[in-house]
């Protein structure tokens, strides 16, 4: 793959502040990267249609849930740029507390560029690819996918 274009610099770096803000449990900074319709599908969440959906969903879920979070990474990118769109795939890797190895979710975002806020997701697919014990045995990430519940949670 070639080096990323300035576009496809500027929507990576987005997509990293967004799991940064995840990590410092800074909503507020997070939110700024998600449209206002933003739809949400997720493995295992329900499918989330709006923003007021998504806003439900995390105000009702215990804080466990996000506290089990030990860190998120983004690996395995490729984002494409088209005027004031964007589409990025790439692999989100979270590690969690008590949890031996990490669990692996593939992710697609696309994502508009808008003139006075800049780029926003307004949609977010992200499908949990490999528990931590497949990680070790699965070297290919491409897989079909697995079922069950993953490591798709928001702040």
């Amino acid at each position: 793959m070639s080096a990323p274009t300035t576009a496809e610099s500027v929507v990576l770096d987005e997509i990293r502040d967004m799991y940064d803000a995840f990590m410092a449990r800074d909503r507020e900074r997070f939110d700024r990267h998600l449209a206002p319709d933003v739809t949400t599908w997720e493995t295992p969440l329900p499918r989330l249609i709006s923003r007021d959906e998504l806003d439900a969903y995390r105000d009702e879920r215990p804080p466990s849930v996000v506290a089990q979070v030990a860190s998120l990474r983004v690996e395995a990118e490729r984002v494409d740029v088209w005027g004031d769109h964007a589409v990025a795939r790439y692999l989100l890797v979270a590690s969690k507390t008590g949890v031996d190895g990490d669990e692996v979710s593939r992710v697609t975002d696309v994502l508009l560029r808008d003139p006075e806020n800049g780029w926003r997701i307004v949609h977010h697919h992200s499908e949990l690819w490999a528990r931590p014990s497949q990680v070790a045995e699965t070297a290919d990430p491409e897989p079909g996918p697995e079922s069950g519940p993953g490591s798709g949670e928001r702040v």
